[in-house]
């Protein structure tokens, strides 16, 4: 677990943690490098998502342009045969789409898991030690609520952004106009759910926990 935490400065004697100080200090880890994977995803997604909506406005654009051309035979064959390239990339940047929001998916699922362990430890401390909790932090100045609390706030934040972008990869290749596909992007891109705060609480956990220096 040392290998993976973020930025855990190195000592010559390390303090013994308890169980649930243990738990929650992988957690917090955990967190770090689940939100770097969305992070990556997140790019990789928009990457994809953008070239969608290019191929669609190319598309749109050359059937606009077939409009007012008169073809023959022969030239109709030859656009029919050029018409089915943008429609096999479309159709392989959907798949790349749908396989990227299947990688979300299951991450989303893996932060879940990380609440409903830290809810799991609030509920043990509070039959162990009653409402109160415990009478000394597991770290600095955190009670184990805290945790739970910033746990579930990052999970609820996550869970709200992918709805979203489930919803965006249903609908990105169907838009037929150039505003709304421009809307779907901005809206992956920036991650209207995902505030600032959201960043600011994983940094105050990962400083709480050790894997920042104070």
């Amino acid at each position: 677990m040392e290998a993976r935490s973020p930025g855990v400065a190195s000592s010559a004697r390390k303090p013994v943690l308890d169980n649930s100080a243990r738990k929650i200090k992988d957690n917090a880890a955990d967190w770090h490098n689940f939100i770097l994977k969305w992070d990556k995803l997140n790019d990789a997604g928009f990457t994809v998502a953008n070239n969608i909506v290019n191929i669609k406005i190319s598309k749109e654009t050359e059937n606009d342009a077939n409009l007012q051309v008169d073809c023959d035979g022969s030239s109709v064959m030859q656009k029919s045969a050029s018409a089915s390239e943008p429609h096999k990339e479309l159709e392989e940047c959907c798949t790349e789409l749908l396989d990227i929001m299947d990688k979300m998916t299951h991450l989303v699922s893996k932060m879940a898991k990380l609440s409903s362990t830290v809810k799991g430890i609030c509920v043990l401390e509070s039959f162990q030690h009653g409402e109160a909790g415990r009478d000394r932090p597991l770290f600095h100045t955190w009670s184990t609520k805290q945790f739970d609390e910033v746990s579930s706030k990052l999970a609820d934040a996550y869970q709200q952004e992918l709805r979203l972008k489930q919803a965006i990869t249903q609908e990105v290749a169907h838009s037929t106009e150039q505003d709304l596909a421009m809307v779907y992007l901005s809206a992956w891109l920036y991650q209207p759910y995902i505030e600032d705060s959201s960043r600011v609480l994983l940094e105050s956990m990962l400083l709480e926990t050790g894997h920042r220096p104070l």
